[in-house]
């Protein structure tokens, strides 16, 4: 619920001068509700009736800021009233105090408030009636109810109709913000997997080109750098194309260039001979059925990035690539030397291991990379259930 304010609104002070004029007017004219010889006139004269008038009108000013408040000062100035010969305006104000609390006052006087009213309506209709035994005595609840439930009734709804559109609002809000979270996770996902792509892509080619650059610029042989720069042309050449091929899907509106076949375990014996030729002792041992989609382009990810580290990281030795599907997994074993080189190194971020912890997990697999004595083993176990889920 909104707090109330500090000080009355404009508004507020126009409705207490319009009721007070108002009030003032029918005065001038000699106008009252009851004539000077009825019976409940106590404070006869025409003066007697501008102090409720006054004192109604006040409470107008706090309609807002003290609704409670208002409306209690406000039914004693009303009982004072009915002792003179009354106004209309005081009566008029009055009811817009009743709507008032209903309407700006607690949630709990909005509750109850019309449920007191109508209480007051039966017992003022029903008592009289019972006391006189006449159809007229009826007429007295009906004013009661005129005056105090019909207010208190029309301010429940109008409470109810705008409590209903801040509610609307404020789930409009947190869908909204919702939306903008969802919007903010999918380009964080989708960045993700693009730097992934990009790395495992260019990673491999780049640092190959790295390594046999900083060797031909070392060793004082022709024969050696010749040989050398041939890989280097190689990768690059490699590189641009899977270059070529991200910038292809990447490319949506360019729908008559179909991006080429993204990497599959049948490439691997293709990513091995390229390992040999940039100078590692490469062995591949796969055995596996048919792999889905996402998990074959997971694991020939994971093993292009340990070939790469062990091109960059390895000491010299065998590097062996093992494959093996049991009944509802895909198991990845790589291993290569693990100790000091003497060999150009390339140097690395950290980025390969994130990437392929990465792409186990959106596959619900498991991840282990580290020393195994004189080894540098990588294992990845890939679950061939439930994968299209993963987003690799």
């Amino acid at each position: 619920m909104t707090p109330p304010p500090l000080r009355p609104p404009r508004f507020d002070g126009g409705v207490a001068l319009a009721g007070l004029a108002g009030g003032l007017l029918l005065w001038g004219f000699g106008l009252g509700v009851r004539p000077d010889t009825d019976p409940v006139v106590l404070f006869g004269g025409r003066w007697a009736l501008l102090v409720p008038l006054a004192v109604v009108a006040g409470c107008e000013l706090l309609r807002r800021t003290a609704p409670r408040t208002a409306l209690a000062v406000g039914t004693l100035a009303l009982a004072a009233d009915v002792m003179t010969q009354g106004s209309i305006a005081t009566i008029v104000m009055y009811t817009d105090l009743v709507y008032a609390a209903v309407v700006y006052g607690t949630p709990a006087t909005a509750r109850r408030l019309p449920w007191v009213t109508g209480v007051l309506t039966i017992a003022a209709a029903l008592v009289p009636y019972a006391v006189w035994r006449v159809p007229e005595a009826l007429v007295l609840g009906l004013v009661v109810g005129a005056v105090t439930f019909g207010p208190a009734s029309t301010g429940l709804i109008v409470r109810n109709h705008r409590d209903a559109a801040e509610a609307a609002r404020l789930r409009a809000e947190q869908t909204a913000l919702l939306a903008e979270m969802d919007r903010v996770q999918a380009v964080t996902a989708e960045r993700a997997r693009m730097a992934r792509e990009l790395h495992d892509m260019v990673a491999n080619h780049l640092s190959a080109i790295a390594i046999h650059s900083t060797a031909a610029l070392s060793l004082d042989d022709p024969g050696t750098s010749r040989e050398a720069l041939g890989v280097i042309r190689e990768n690059s050449v490699q590189g641009l194309t899977e270059m070529r091929r991200l910038i292809g899907i990447l490319r949506d509106g360019e729908a008559d260039r179909a991006p080429a076949a993204t990497p599959t375990l049948d490439g691997l014996g293709a990513l091995v001979e390229g390992a040999r030729a940039n100078g590692l002792d490469v062995t591949l041992d796969a055995t596996y059925d048919d792999v889905p989609a996402p998990v074959e382009l997971a694991a020939y990810r994971i093993v292009q990035e340990s070939l790469t580290n062990a091109l960059k990281h390895a000491a010299p030795g065998r590097v062996t690539v093992c494959l093996r599907r049991p009944a509802d997994a895909l198991d990845i074993r790589v291993t290569s030397p693990h100790g000091d080189r003497d060999a150009p190194r390339a140097p690395g971020s950290g980025a390969g291991l994130v990437g392929m912890r990465e792409r186990a997990a959106l596959l619900d697999g498991t991840f282990e990379a580290g020393p195994e004595g004189t080894l540098w083993v990588v294992r990845a176990t890939l679950p061939l259930t439930d994968t299209e889920q993963g987003d690799t």
